[in-house]
């Protein structure tokens, strides 16, 4: 009896509370021990966001925030915390949007997204200075230097995908999708593919580590589930492609 492709996905639990400069791929690896899991040529590790920014560095007190005049207007436009939007500001290229509590912008790496991505959802414990997280300063970058410290240390190809929610213009809800990635082909093209039928497909091109990062979204959670590293086994491997080929050509941005 043939059976059909099968994904098995783990959440690797127990990460201990992240910080500046620790080492995200001995962290990773800790984890899949507890788990009783051996990472193997092949997998892909999904990565939140936050624990990947919070290594960078990536924290800023909003205390050191002094909101130029800009950001006050906006602020009083969004209704916002005047230092976040100062934040946003220095962290974007343009402001697509803004209404109330609602500041879309797009983020000098090409993201177009809510607050430049910036965030304040489990930074800092209660009774601590308030803080607010950048996006990292370059997630495929992140990924590649998170690879090639697993296979330094297991011998091990893996691919890596940095994973972050959006929220998405004509449906509601967040999704995952992949900020940054390394060792997979972060877009499918299946153009010239044939079909069930033998029609050669003329469009198609599958956001893969997208995909990934969504299906990895349902096992991290998005509020205290403390699971930011997800392993993901049973994934075809392809060319290694970035997640910067995810974003669309302003060219092809009708709605731009």
């Amino acid at each position: 009896m043939s059976t059909g492709p099968n994904l098995q996905l783990w959440g690797l639990p127990g990460i201990a509370r992240v910080r500046a400069g620790d080492d995200l791929a001995a962290l990773l690896l800790d984890a899949t021990q507890r788990a009783g899991l051996t990472l193997r040529s092949g997998d892909v590790v999904v990565l939140a966001q936050k624990i990947v920014s919070k290594s960078e560095g990536r924290t800023v007190d909003l205390a050191s925030v002094t909101p130029s005049a800009r950001a006050l207007e906006l602020a009083a436009i969004v209704q916002k915390d005047a230092r976040l939007v100062e934040l946003v500001l220095r962290e974007s290229r343009r402001i697509v949007r803004t209404a109330k509590d609602v500041l879309i912008v797009e983020h000098r790496r090409g993201y177009v997204m809510a607050n430049a991505g910036i965030d304040q959802s489990n930074v800092a414990a209660a009774g601590e200075a308030e803080q607010a997280l950048l996006l990292p300063e370059d997630p495929d970058r992140s990924a590649r230097a998170l690879r090639a410290a697993l296979r330094a240390r297991c011998g091990v190809d893996i691919g890596v995908v940095v994973n972050d929610s959006f929220g998405r213009p004509w449906r509601l809800g967040t999704v995952g999708v992949a900020l940054g990635s390394a060792g997979l082909p972060a877009v499918l093209d299946l153009r010239g593919q044939p079909d069930l039928y033998g029609r050669a497909l003329r469009v198609t091109v599958v956001g893969h580590a997208d995909e990934i990062a969504a299906a990895a979204s349902l096992v991290m959670g998005q509020a205290a589930e403390g699971c930011p590293m997800v392993l993901v086994r049973g994934l075809a491997g392809g060319a290694d492609i970035p997640a910067t080929e995810l974003l669309r050509p302003p060219g092809e941005d009708l709605f731009r």
